[in-house]
């Protein structure tokens, strides 16, 4: 993965109109790399798959891009406003450069057509001069690529299993080799077994074709062990956004924490499931505070009446240059201003940088002396049982999770991770 970015979005703000406007996106600002994983959690009604919507410019009324901008940069280095893009430049542009994976593979499959004539009408709706023979042969291409047997061409979405249909959905996302792919949970309503081979299958594809991906879904489990990025979305807005190896270890807004106390850490010390309380906002209100504020075990007097930034917070990942790895929370405990003494134990980063220096280790070279809660994870796990090697692409490769690496002699069954153990989704019911 590079560090040159792809698509750029700041201060994107989406309505859906009404006699009280619904203000479903507001003033989310992020960037995406080139072969980056952006994971995007949240609970339902956050605004997850309307900003998705907002950057392939398939909003339809009553939904209203209301501010912001969006830039595209192509392999080329040319920016593209995508803002202004407009009818046939629109319409070229998408799938060419940004495609989607849609929620629900069995509503996205006409289920009258045949897969061969789906596949053959984005030929010719973006490459009409490919003959029959030729759009048949790159058809049957993405098919294999996928795992599926193109001979499946002459079937219907009905012939076919979940988790085969969303293979399809996913070979037709990567059709022309698009730059950008956005994949709005794109293993709901899949078992955890079918989910891994997707998973797999997502991360073997990216590998080979270099494409970035925007990943939405309620499960942040699932997110802290797939992406690079996490942006952990409340209320329209993104309430943190971080290196989701660092944030699993040390959130720093509540919200994120309360996700993560949400399902269990099947590598730390067994722990009771907390939850965050409450049902989120009206997004048709104005908020005077910290949206949050209502359901916030943490939340003091300025919650209630200061709107908290998007702000960076220098110092979290140690040695790490904070435009490679910024990390922003909307939350004033993270505020010096409003919070001199720094946040609560449970919000505060897994190491500082004096914790890392010989000086503050053991002779024995164990951990520091004094290890607290805020050297490790929320609720005391380990940092090192979340650390970059146990999530490398060697520690989530097939060979990794095979069943002979299951085995009883390979290792405890039960110590799978959160996404493979069915682990609930993040905010409970939402």
């Amino acid at each position: 993965m590079t560090g040159d970015v792809i698509l750029r979005a700041e201060h994107v703000c989406v309505e859906y109109a009404g006699r009280r406007p619904t203000r479903a996106v507001r003033d989310v600002t992020f960037e995406l790399r080139r072969g980056e994983v952006l994971g995007t959690a949240g609970e339902s009604g956050c605004g997850k798959s309307t900003l998705a919507y907002a950057l392939t410019r398939m909003l339809r009324p009553p939904a209203e891009f209301t501010g912001g901008s969006i830039q595209f940069f192509g392999r080329d280095g040319a920016a593209v406003d995508l803002v202004a893009l407009e009818g046939e430049q629109l319409r070229e542009f998408r799938w060419n450069k940004i495609s989607m994976v849609f929620q629900s593979a069995m509503n996205a499959l006409n289920p009258v057509t045949s897969l061969g004539k789906q596949f053959g009408d984005i030929f010719r709706a973006h490459r009409p001069d490919i003959d029959a023979r030729a759009r048949h042969a790159r058809a049957a291409e993405l098919l294999e690529m996928v795992g599926i047997d193109p001979r499946r061409l002459r079937g219907f979405a009905h012939e076919l299993s979940g988790g085969m249909r969303q293979r399809v959905v996913i070979a037709m996302a990567l059709a022309l080799n698009p730059e950008i792919v956005i994949m709005d949970e794109p293993t709901t309503a899949l078992d955890v077994v079918v989910q891994r081979e997707i998973l797999d299958e997502v991360e073997r594809l990216r590998e080979d074709l270099g494409f970035s991906v925007v990943f939405i879904t309620h499960d942040l489990s699932l997110l802290l062990e797939i992406s690079d990025r996490l942006a952990v979305m409340y209320a329209g807005q993104f309430a943190e956004y971080a290196p989701s190896e660092a944030v699993g270890a040390a959130p720093a807004h509540p919200y994120t924490l309360g996700l993560l106390r949400s399902f269990p850490d099947m590598r730390a010390a067994r722990r009771e499931l907390r939850g965050v309380p409450g049902s989120p906002p009206d997004l048709r209100d104005d908020f005077p505070g910290c949206p949050f504020v209502a359901r916030c075990e943490y939340a003091f007097g300025p919650c209630r009446t200061v709107v908290p930034l998007l702000r960076q917070l220098k110092g979290r990942v140690p040695g790490a240059d904070p435009s490679e790895a910024p990390w922003r929370a909307a939350c004033h405990l993270q505020d010096p201003d409003y919070r001199p003494d720094g946040p609560p134990a449970e919000l505060r980063p897994a190491r500082s940088p004096e914790a890392e220096s010989p000086e503050a280790r053991s002779p024995e070279g164990g951990s520091p002396e004094g290890g607290s809660p805020e050297g490790g994870s929320p609720e005391g796990g380990s940092p090192e049982a979340r650390s970059p090697e146990a999530r490398s692409p060697e520690a989530r490769s097939p060979e990794a999770r095979s069943p002979e690496a299951r085995s009883p002699e390979g290792g405890n069954p039960e110590a799978r991770s959160p996404a493979v153990s069915g682990a609930p989704e993040a905010g409970g019911d939402s």
